[in-house]
């Protein structure tokens, strides 16, 4: 079946895209997100760049076209329509509910038990969350033990080199312990969720046929549903995207399990990417920008105060790019919406992360300037230095642009902390562009950044280069980038000596008495202070850095 968006008459080298979309669709080894995509994308080149003139050849490019058609596509791959679901499984599967009528399954002593390994960011520690939310209304308590599980359940991620291997392995593992309690005469279910499910779909159950369930991270709102099926000896793949709303299907937290959680606490905004950086599988895995509505956000923020949280960080994979409609009936921004959640009572502490260069707007910097509540820390990826680098990675902006950006926060709010991201060795990067990153590090001063080695990851532009750096060369820039981002971090933490700042009691500490929180700068705070001090703010000075971490002393 072809997508509502396909012309009735796309022409002959269109009619050849049509046939490769079909037979990618209707193949089950080929019912990937990713494939779907392509193939789309496969289309959409074709009828660019053939059946329009003037629209072949090296020199006239029309990839930002083709990726603004991509996003219109999956967009309307994820609309809902008055047709049925995308797949009759699902539809036949799905008992809908939502957040204000799911019905509760009452804990009871004998309830299975499941063991969620999470890897990855940090919206994918939510998802764990939310998807141990679901289970346990119907029935499954968590443990942190894997050999008293029922059901093992890994959320995967699909950022970095050989995720996919490194499930598999995982799994090869787990593969053993499934067998050693068959002996016992016990039954282990397992499941793989997160994005290398989205990615890999049927193949996972393929080559790991201990798998019972593989389910996308649009999808896992079905997981209770697909636990089901599978206890009745079906192997479920659940990777298309939701016609549905996977928030308002998934079952409130009750505020004793998020008070066990903690004091501070993530809640997702914003899923997806329409970037396309050359370099990122995030648009194929998670689907193009998705905002949350500002009445569903208020809402969990409101049951997370209502259960003890006093700091909340607002999650996307591209958070500045959330959009809603206010109550005012105005397009609203990230900026407007931190001023909606800090008027919270009880709510102490905002802060967001991932955010993108191009959607950091006035008004977000504005609320950076105007609400106490926002921490002074922002999380800003660049990636690179070199505008040659950045063109070829997508970014869609330049090294002088960022730098622009970074002096207009820092004039709004004088004491932030910046965090980046950095790739080193990006296919075609030269000596000279490596210098320009080094030059953009040390005028910016980061008080923390990641960096990583560039990895291909497998159906993004980048990986189809064929100007690869060698993999030694990447490793000595990738030292040398280290450890000026690290005499930046120390220089960062010195300065904090002396100063006298709000803390957030977290958790104990390693040692006896100890506490930690987190300064306003997103540094770990070490401070002798009692148990029952968690969830309170208090005055420290900072006295002495540690490795990653501060010393304070109670004022």
């Amino acid at each position: 079946m072809l997508p509502p968006f396909w012309p009735a008459r796309p022409g002959a080298i269109g009619l050849q895209a049509q046939h490769m979309y079909v037979a990618f669709t209707a193949n089950p080894g080929f019912g990937l997100t990713l494939w779907r995509t392509a193939a789309i994308a496969c289309y959409i080149l074709f009828l660019k760049c053939s059946e329009l003139p003037g629209r072949i050849g090296p020199g006239n490019s029309c990839r930002h076209e083709i990726e603004e058609a991509v996003i219109v596509a999956m967009k309307q791959m994820q609309t809902p329509t008055q047709a049925t679901p995308v797949s009759v499984t699902h539809a036949q599967a799905q008992e809908k509910t939502s957040e204000t009528d799911a019905p509760i399954n009452v804990a009871a002593p004998g309830m299975r038990k499941v063991f969620v390994k999470t890897y990855g960011c940090q919206m994918n520690v939510y998802d764990s969350e939310r998807m141990s939310d679901a289970l346990f209304k119907d029935g499954y308590q968590k443990t942190d033990n894997p050999e008293d599980a029922d059901l093992l359940l890994l959320n995967t991620c699909h950022i970095r080199e050989k995720a996919a291997e490194k499930v598999y392995s995982e799994l090869g593992r787990i593969r053993q312990l499934k067998e050693a309690l068959a002996e016992q005469g016990r039954e282990l279910m397992v499941g793989v969720a997160g994005c290398v499910a989205q990615a890999e779909g049927q193949e996972i159950i393929r080559r790991a046929p201990i798998v019972d369930v593989v389910i996308g991270p649009q999808t896992y709102h079905r997981l209770p549903q697909a636990i089901a099926r599978a206890r009745q000896g079906e192997k479920v793949v659940d990777t298309d995207y939701a016609v549905e709303d996977k928030f308002e299907h998934l079952p409130k937290a009750d505020k004793k399990t998020i008070t066990s959680r903690g004091v501070s606490a993530f809640l997702t905004v914003q899923e997806g990417c329409d970037k396309f950086c050359t370099f990122c599988v995030v648009p194929y895995t998670r689907g193009s920008e998705v905002s949350r509505s500002v009445q569903q956000i208020e809402r969990e923020a409101q049951s997370l105060v209502d259960a003890g949280v006093r700091e909340i960080t607002l999650l996307g994979q591209n958070v500045n790019a959330w959009h809603g409609h206010g109550a005012d009936g105005r397009e609203w921004g990230l900026g407007e919406l931190l001023r909606l959640l800090s008027d919270i009572d009880g709510l102490e502490r905002l802060r967001y992360t991932t955010s993108h260069p191009r959607d950091m707007d006035e008004s977000l910097i504005d609320a950076h300037r105007d609400l106490d509540k926002v921490m002074p820390y922002l999380h800003l990826p660049v990636q690179a230095g070199s505008d040659r680098v950045l063109k070829a990675m997508n970014r869609r902006h330049t090294a002088q642009d960022y730098l622009r950006l970074i002096e207009r926060i820092r004039a709004a709010r004088p004491d932030i902390a910046l965090s980046g991201d950095f790739i080193v060795g990006f296919p075609g990067e030269t000596d000279a562009d490596f210098e320009e990153t080094i030059q953009l590090v040390e005028k910016v001063r980061y008080a923390q950044a990641f960096s990583f080695k560039y990895s291909p990851r497998p159906g993004t532009p980048g990986a189809e280069r064929d100007d690869h750096v060698p993999e030694d060369i990447k490793a000595k820039r990738l030292e040398r980038l280290q450890k000026l981002l690290r005499q930046h971090q120390v220089e960062f933490a010195e300065n904090c000596i002396g100063k006298t700042i709000d803390l957030l009691l977290e958790k104990p500490g390693r040692e006896p008495g100890q506490l930690i929180g987190r300064s306003p700068w997103l540094q770990p705070v070490i401070v002798d202070a009692k148990p029952s001090q968690i969830g309170d703010i208090i005055k420290v000075r900072i006295t002495r850095t540690g490795t990653n971490s501060l010393y304070a002393d109670c004022v």
